[in-house]
């Protein structure tokens, strides 16, 4: 299952487990957010949307936030002595996709106990070896 995202100008193809760096978007690191600009949803029945997919939504969390690599532009006039060069680095954030359409409920975390940790297991016993407090030592020499 796929679908085919908008955000920031730009469109996206994303599936569950996807991580994909899009435009910035104004939300914490570790927020949930839900992208509601879905144009297809292809899975066992394909749904376009006109222009949106209304009941599809696009669920993903924020992993973060960073720039993007230097872009030079130069500009140049031959034989005029006009030179010029600027510099770009775009925001991004980098999104995880939870999933499309509904979103399935968190299972609670639940520790799984060690059988040997168990009330059954019997507890370790150390055995100490006595030793005589006697005037001969062992060292002959």
């Amino acid at each position: 299952m796929y679908a085919i995202i908008e955000t920031g100008g730009k469109q996206y193809r994303v599936s569950p487990g996807n991580k994909v760096r899009v435009e910035k978007i104004d939300a914490d690191v570790g927020a949930n957010i839900q992208i509601d600009n879905v144009l297809l949803v292809s899975g066992e029945e394909t749904l376009i949307g006109t222009p949106h997919v209304e009941s599809m939504p696009v669920h993903a969390r924020v992993i973060s936030h960073g720039r993007g690599n230097k872009i030079r532009v130069i500009k140049m006039k031959r034989r005029k002595n006009y030179r010029r060069t600027q510099g770009h680095r775009q925001d991004y954030s980098e999104l995880e996709i939870l999933g499309i359409g509904e979103l399935p409920e968190p299972e609670p975390e639940v520790a799984e106990s060690d059988p040997k940790s168990d009330e059954t297991a019997e507890p370790k016993q150390i055995e100490h070896e006595q030793v005589e407090a006697s005037g001969e030592s062992d060292e002959s020499g």
